[in-house]
């Protein structure tokens, strides 16, 4: 039993580096080639996990054979985009100019009820407010509203907005980010000097939040 612990965390942390490896995207995010082989690599770790007779390089060799080919098929897809069309395919249009393409929606097997859906999840409610909507690759619908119903945004009503920068977490738990200091410009040297004047430790702050303007808001721990 204990043998199969040590191979299974062994395998588990090798799986997460060589996930890394590959990039940071969701599951919905991903290409092809990339659920691909997210999903093989899951199915040949299973397999030393499970049976302990079973060498352990036979399950890390192909995983690294895996990742090395889609951190070479990656870098293929960046150079040449005959390539990436051959792997990933190509955006469809579904909606044109406000007209609903059938033949499209047929050739990508998509469904009346599968299109609202996905409309409803971006606050569409109605086709007649849709100008353009295209099927990505990665199987997500990108839309843009008729021009009537599309939200006008500061510089077009002649507004002025005040420029609060990025607002981070700098203190999770008690524990300093140094990472979302560094977006906010500021240093450890800025909270203790807002810390000290308050007079809270930072071991009783739960989630301290900072924008590059120097607006901070702390949230304490619950006693």
């Amino acid at each position: 039993m204990l043998i199969s612990v040590i191979r299974t965390v062994i395998l588990y942390t090798f799986i997460i580096l060589a996930i890394r490896l590959m990039g940071k995207r969701q599951i919905s995010d991903m290409q092809p080639s990339e659920l691909v082989v997210t999903m093989v690599i899951s199915d040949i770790a299973s397999l030393p996990m499970q049976n302990t007779s079973q060498p352990l390089l036979s399950g890390v060799v192909p995983v690294l054979m895996l990742v090395s080919l889609e951190v070479t098929v990656s870098v293929l897809m960046m150079k040449s985009r005959r390539f990436r069309q051959l792997i990933c395919g190509s955006p469809v249009v579904v909606i044109e100019d406000g007209k609903l393409l059938q033949k499209q929606m047929r050739r990508l097997r998509l469904t009346t009820d599968d299109l609202c859906a996905q409309l409803r999840q971006q606050n569409i409610f109605s086709l007649e407010d849709v100008q353009y909507c295209i099927m990505e690759t990665n199987g997500v619908l990108s839309i843009l509203e008729k021009p009537e119903k599309r939200v006008p945004n500061a510089e077009e009503c002649g507004a002025q907005i005040d420029d609060n920068k990025i607002e981070t977490v700098v203190i999770s738990d008690g524990t300093l980010i140094d990472s979302s200091l560094k977006l906010c410009g500021r240093d450890s040297a800025f909270i203790n000097n807002i810390l000290n004047k308050k007079n809270i430790p930072i071991k009783d702050i739960f989630i301290m939040t900072l924008d590059g303007n120097g607006k901070y808001n702390i949230i304490r721990k619950e006693s």
